[in-house]
């Protein structure tokens, strides 16, 4: 039984994010892991946060498999190994919850059902924050981000605060089990009237933004392609003219910053080609054009380097601003240990490293200041945060989803960009190769979108805010907070054990 509560906690946790949608099952899944571990022996336990993280990883990351066979140019048993790998890693991660919730049950049900939120908190803070393999991706508290009332508590908790009350709940539904009195699920019921109607209700009194500016986001939508002939652009040039002309024409109907996505192409100021047309479209149009290259450049030891970067071109056409991508994906712009992925032979050898950025820079527009990043960074809620504690008023995502096809893979990372917004209070204009391309107004809304795999402009409305919320101002404090309160927590569980 406890096998089977392990397995299907993993499950539903896993279907309750795109493209599964089944959201609600995030708030019953930490339960039902609670439940397999208490009163079990702490030297079993981890066995079932391990099938947790077995299960969760595969059924949610599917498009994994499908990018590194398809981009890696490996075989079925080479990326299937990957996802395993990734799947054994986060349940390593999630057996150290059921050990604690074991060892705290020491002390009675109650006191493990305390723990267990602030200690999944900590877990998931742990994923984010793992040398060289963190990734925060789905989290738990993103299955609740897409009502506009809840996803509020993340301008002063982050991501975090909305996991520990999904996490709470689950563990006082599994003490109503357990209890099995009354009482307690009257309580139980009332915190679920509570919060049914705080997500319907709630959205009456969220704010509405208002925008004094426009921005054209180009959707390039170019067919992704692991590697480029030389002939590459000769051969896109009547696809470039297009995606010029939509450019100037868009900033000529409504002067406004163009944005086109993170590098879908081998778009590079160094290639004198494609230099002159990307100074020639800021020129024509008369406004600041930033695009995403991949720009090569001398370390200090004179040795040439490239990055992933976003260029600001001002209306001469003349580079004013440079941010070179800080947080770079594994396996797409570098290998993590290369060296002992020796059965990875064949993808290990055809990725080729980026060299990642070292300054969180902010760069300024008429009106106000923008930071911009890129792709994979959304999902690190403190790398965004430190684009608004530099003094940036806008937050710009340039990302090509490309590289996932129409998996599951582009919508989640929406849902995690989004909530980039929310915790900043800043307008986010989210530029894709192929979708989705929004602006997000500073309390989560979609202002405007674009449809998928079209080539197109989105006029995306935004505004500068130079206000600070609470999680910008203080960062992690809440999930650190968590940390504390997990290590109080067990150490009380663990004092009584050793007398």
């Amino acid at each position: 039984m406890r096998v089977l509560l392990a397995l299907a906690s993993g499950a539903a946790l896993a279907f309750s994010f795109p493209n599964y949608n089944f959201s609600l099952l995030a708030w019953v899944a930490v339960g039902m892991l609670v439940l397999a571990s208490i009163g079990e022996r702490p030297a079993v336990a981890p066995l079932y946060g391990f099938l947790h993280g077995l299960v969760f990883y595969p059924i949610c990351l599917p498009w994994i498999d499908v990018v590194v066979r398809q981009y890696g140019n490996v075989g079925f048993w080479t990326s299937a190994g990957l996802l395993a790998l990734i799947g054994i890693a986060g349940g390593i991660i999630c057996a150290i919850f059921s050990w604690g919730v074991a060892l705290a049950s020491s002390r009675g049900g109650k006191f493990a059902c305390v723990l267990a939120p602030f200690l999944w908190v900590t877990v998931e803070f742990a994923r984010a924050h793992l040398p060289i393999i963190a990734f925060p991706w789905n989290l738990t508290g993103y299955a609740a981000s897409g009502n506009l009332a809840l996803v509020q508590l993340t301008s002063v908790t982050g991501i975090y605060g909305l996991s520990f009350v999904l996490a709470a709940y689950g563990s006082l539904v599994a003490y109503a089990v357990l209890a099995g009195r009354q009482r307690v699920w009257k309580t139980a019921l009332a915190v679920t009237a509570a919060l049914i109607l705080i997500a319907f209700g709630g959205k009456y009194f969220v704010p509405s933004a208002e925008a004094h500016y426009v921005a054209h986001l180009v959707q390039t939508n170019f067919a992704q392609s692991y590697e480029y002939p030389p002939d590459w652009m000769p051969s896109h040039a009547g696809d470039l003219d297009q995606l010029e002309q939509i450019s100037v024409d868009a900033a000529k109907r409504m002067p406004g910053l163009i944005v086109w996505p993170e590098v879908p192409a081998p778009f590079s100021l160094q290639d004198q080609t494609f230099a002159v047309r990307a100074q020639r479209i800021a020129r024509n149009s008369g406004v600041d054009f930033l695009v995403g290259v991949e720009d090569w450049k001398k370390d200090a030891a004179g040795k040439w380097i490239a990055t992933n970067s976003a260029v600001l071109l001002d209306p001469s056409g003349q580079r004013i601003f440079t941010y070179d991508k800080m947080r770079l994906v594994p396996f797409g712009e570098y290998v993590p240990l290369r060296s002992w992925l020796t059965f990875a032979g064949k993808l290990t050898a055809d990725i080729g490293d980026f060299t990642p950025g070292t300054s969180y820079s902010v760069g300024n527009l008429p009106g106000g200041s923008f930071g911009a990043f890129i792709c994979y960074e959304a999902i690190f809620p403190e790398r965004v945060r430190r684009f608004t504690t530099g003094g940036a008023e806008l937050l710009i995502n340039m990302s090509n989803d490309g590289w996932f096809g129409r998996s599951a893979a582009p919508a989640q990372h929406l849902m995690m960009a989004r909530v980039r917004a929310v915790e900043n209070r800043r307008w986010l204009l989210r530029d894709t190769n192929n979708g989705f391309t929004v602006a997000v107004d500073p309390y989560g809304r979609f202002a405007a979108a674009l449809p998928t795999d079209i080539r197109g402009e989105l006029d995306a409305p935004y505004d500068f805010r130079s206000d600070r919320t609470l999680y910008a101002r203080f960062g992690d404090w809440f999930a650190w907070l968590c940390v504390a309160a997990s290590v109080l927590l067990l150490g009380w569980a663990i004092v009584p054990r050793a007398r």
